[in-house]
C-alpha cells in the first residue's frame, strides 16, 4: 500500500513554473531516475536474488530451484498488491515462454551458445525454469514504465507491420545458425518502421519526447550490462567463459535491442495501452 502511495505521488505532480534552466534540469533528472528505479523494481528484486543466492543455494535448495520460488512470490505480490493487472500478467507470461523457448533452442546439444552449468530439480530440457523471468523481467519494466511516465507514442506504425517485423526478429534468433545471420537487415527495417515514432513521456511536470528508436537501443544496452554481471556470477556462461569470465561480445547489444523491440510490439497490443498509441491513418 506504501508503494501504491508512492506511485500516486510520483504520477500526481504538479505544475512547477518557477523551475527554469539547470534547476528544472535537476529536479526532471533527479525525478527520472526515481521512476525508472521504479519501473525496475521487479528486475532488481529478482536480480538481487540472482547475486545474492549463494551457487551452493541454501537450506539444501538448489540455487536454480530457489530462484524460481522467489520469482515466482515476486511476481504473485505484484499482482496482489495491484502493481501489476492479470492483463498484464499473461504478456509477461508470453514473455516468459518465448524466452524459455529460445533458451532451450540455444543450449541444446546442436547449438550450445551457451549453457546452465549447476543442477536444479526444475530444470526442463536442460534449461531451469527460472531463465524465463529474465525475459519476463524485460516485460515488467516496459509495462511499470509505461505507467508511470505516462508514456504515450506518436506515428506508431501499423500494428500489423510491428507484428511481422517482431516474429522475423524473434524467428532470426533460431534460423541464423542455419540460414545466415540477418540481424542488421531485420535492424534496417525496423529503423524504417519506426522512424517517425516518438515516445512522449512525463519525467516530473512536463512532457518530454525522444525517438522510440533511441529508448529500444537504450535499454537493449542496460540489458547487456546485465548479462554481464550475470556471466561474471556464473549464473550462465558462455563458450568462451568456460575457463576465465571476458566481457559479452558487444554484438549481444544488438541482439538484446531487438529483443526489446519484440518485447514493446507485444506490450503495445495491451488493451489499456492501445488507448495512448497513435497510428497514423
Amino acid at each position: 500500500m506504501r508503494l501504491n502511495a508512492f506511485d500516486n505521488y510520483l504520477l500526481h505532480q504538479g505544475e512547477r513554473s518557477d523551475l527554469t534552466g539547470f534547476s528544472r534540469f535537476a529536479v526532471e533528472f533527479f525525478y527520472f531516475g526515481i521512476k525508472e528505479a521504479r519501473a525496475c523494481l521487479f528486475v532488481g528484486l529478482f536480480f538481487s536474488a540472482v547475486f545474492a543466492v549463494p551457487r551452493a543455494g541454501l537450506f539444501g535448495v538448489p540455487r536454480y530451484d530457489l530462484l524460481l520460488i522467489i520469482a515466482l512470490a515476486i511476481q504473485a505480490w505484484m499482482v496482489w498488491a495491484k502493481l501489476e493487472t492479470i492483463d498484464e500478467l499473461k504478456a509477461i507470461s508470453l514473455f516468459h515462454a518465448v524466452g524459455f523457448a529460445l533458451e532451450v533452442f540455444k543450449t541444446s546439444n546442436g547449438i550450445k551458445s551457451w549453457n546452465y552449468p549447476d543442477f536444479a530439480y526444475t530444470k526442463l530440457l536442460g534449461v531451469p525454469l527460472f531463465s524465463g523471468f529474465m525475459y519476463a523481467a524485460v516485460g515488467s519494466y516496459i509495462i511499470q514504465a509505461w505507467r508511470l511516465f505516462e508514456l504515450r507514442v506518436v506515428h506508431h506504425p501499423t500494428y500489423w507491420m510491428a507484428g511481422v517485423i517482431a516474429i522475423v526478429i524473434y524467428a532470426n534468433f533460431f534460423t541464423h545458425h542455419y540460414i545466415g545471420d540477418y540481424r542488421w537487415y531485420i535492424a534496417a527495417c525496423a529503423l524504417g518502421l519506426y522512424a517517425r515514432s516518438a515516445v512522449v513521456f512525463r519525467p516530473f511536470d512536463r512532457e518530454r519526447q525522444m525517438p522510440l528508436l533511441l529508448s529500444f537501443v537504450l535499454i537493449g544496452f542496460f540489458i547487456w550490462l546485465a548479462e554481464n554481471i550475470s556471466t561474471f556470477f556464473g549464473i550462465w556462461k558462455y563458450p568462451n567463459q568456460l575457463g576465465a569470465w571476458s566481457v559479452v561480445h558487444v554484438g549481444k547489444w544488438s541482439s538484446w535491442s531487438l529483443l526489446v523491440v519484440m518485447t514493446f510490439t507485444i506490450v503495445a497490443n495491451l488493451k489499456h495501452f492501445k488507448e495512448r498509441i497513435h497510428v497514423p491513418t
